[in-house]
This record gives structure tokens, C-alpha cells and sequence, in this order.
């Protein structure tokens, strides 16, 4: 159980592996008007930056999951960095199906609702809340991080750019919105990435990618990477910047 290496080859520069920037991130922990103590499940994780600092600045503890072992490698290392290990703790297993016992504050998903099954964004985006609804006490908060079309593609290029196949891969914002008040949900919070914030995380991808070419060129995986880079600046700058929004929508159920 376990993601392919390439992921950790991929996000080997990156501490957050989503949209977000140290910033933006900082402001939604501080959106969340929670006591120190809070208790977060965060689903997952990726390698934990969110709840070790989280920890660290707001005094939240909580537990994050991750199926990927590198990632929760590295998580465990931050906690230790930032000296929280006391506060927060990490489990390498699969995101999906996962409950946490006892019930927390918040329960969050950032960025891959893919945990929640279902070949449309409406049945990932279903499943996952009805998942992380398990998990939090009456009141408590829900954290979907979720991208959303910002323009959409008008050509099979474009749409291949943005890693979707089809149009109903990814919601349009007001589609979103809505679906959240069919599912009886109140949208009480949002932070949203910007075109910056996407650089940043692209770009450092790409840089993460250049160096391990580099310093692994006979490896199995140097083809498929090579291939990678040569595609990824254009397809992020010509087309995913314009066409693609993303951000964390903080829900709580009516």
C-alpha cells in the first residue's frame, strides 16, 4: 500500500502539497476561530505541514493519514523539526474509509476527494464529506480542499492540460456552491488559492523533477519524468493557470 515513487519525486521540493502557499495556509488555520486543543483528522496529509504548524502557531493538535510511507516520513520528521511530536502524530494507511475515534473538531480533505469514490467530482465530493462527516463531533468542522473550473477549456488541449478527460472532471465554482447546499451543508469559511500560490507549487515540481534527472539518469523512471518536464511549464502556464481555481471551503452541516 503505497504511491507510486514518482510522487515523491514530483513533490520533493515541497512542503505543502497543494495549491496553498505558508501564508494562505496560515490564514485558514486562524479562520477556524478554534481553541488550543482543538483535535483535527486530517485525510490525506500529504507530509503534514498543515496540523505540524497548525501545532505549532495555534496550539491544534490532531492526527493526519496518508497512504503514501515517503510522505509519512517526512511528516514525522516535521513534527520532530517543529517540536510537536507531542501534539501531533502521523499513520501511514489509506485515506479512504478511514474514521477517527475518538470524534474530532475538524476533519479535513485537501485536495484529494478522490477518497471518496465515484467516476464524477459530484460523487467524490459526496462520498468525502459523507467520510469525514463520520469523524467530527455535532458542530464540528469540515475542510475540503477542492479545485473547480475557473474557465472552461475549450479545446482537447486545454482540457488535457488540466488533467481531466471530460468537462464534469472538475465543478464549476457556482455548481460546487450548490451541491454543497443540496448535501445541507453551510459554507461558513474559504480560502482560495491564486495564480501565484499555483506557481509556486507547479513550478517547484518542476525544479524537484530537473534535479533528480540529473542525479538519476539510469533510472527506470527517467523517461517518463523527462517526458514530464518537457510538458508540464506549458501546460501550467498556458492553460492551467487561466482555466483551473482551487480552494479550501470550510463546511458545517445544517
Amino acid at each position: 500500500m503505497d504511491l507510486p515513487r514518482s510522487f515523491s519525486i514530483r513533490e520533493g521540493g515541497s512542503r505543502i502539497l497543494n495549491p496553498f502557499d505558508e501564508h494562505k495556509l496560515a490564514t485558514l488555520g486562524r479562520a477556524l476561530r478554534l481553541p488550543a486543543g482543538s483535535r483535527i483528522l486530517d485525510l490525506a496529509c500529504g507530509k503534514g505541514e498543515m496540523l505540524c504548524t497548525w501545532a505549532r502557531d495555534l496550539g491544534y493538535t490532531g492526527l493526519g493519514v496518508d497512504v503514501s510511507s515517503s510522505f509519512i516520513a517526512d511528516a514525522d520528521t516535521r513534527a520532530r523539526e517543529l517540536g510537536v511530536e507531542s501534539r501531533v502524530g502521523f499513520r501511514h494507511d489509506d485515506a479512504a474509509g478511514f474514521v477517527h475515534d475518538p470524534e474530532a473538531d475538524v476533519a479535513s480533505c485537501m485536495g484529494a476527494s478522490w477518497i471518496g469514490g465515484g467516476p464524477t467530482w459530484r460523487d467524490s465530493v459526496t462520498g468525502t464529506l459523507a467520510l469525514l462527516q463520520r469523524s467530527v463531533r455535532p458542530g464540528g468542522l469540515l475542510l475540503l480542499g477542492e479545485p473547480f473550473w475557473k474557465l472552461r477549456p475549450q479545446s482537447e488541449e486545454a482540457l488535457a492540460a488540466c488533467h481531466a478527460q471530460t468537462l464534469d472532471d472538475f465543478a464549476e465554482l457556482p455548481s460546487l456552491l450548490d451541491h454543497f447546499a443540496d448535501l445541507d451543508y453551510d459554507l461558513v469559511e474559504v480560502v482560495m488559492a491564486d495564480e501565484h500560490s499555483w506557481d509556486r507549487y507547479a513550478a517547484s515540481q518542476w525544479l524537484a523533477i530537473r534535479r533528480w534527472l540529473d542525479a538519476n539518469p539510469d533510472d527506470e523512471l527517467h523517461g517518463e519524468l523527462r517526458t514530464e518536464l518537457d510538458a508540464s511549464p506549458r501546460q501550467h502556464l498556458l492553460h492551467q493557470r487561466s482555466h483551473l481555481g482551487w480552494g479550501v471551503f470550510v463546511l458545517m452541516r445544517r
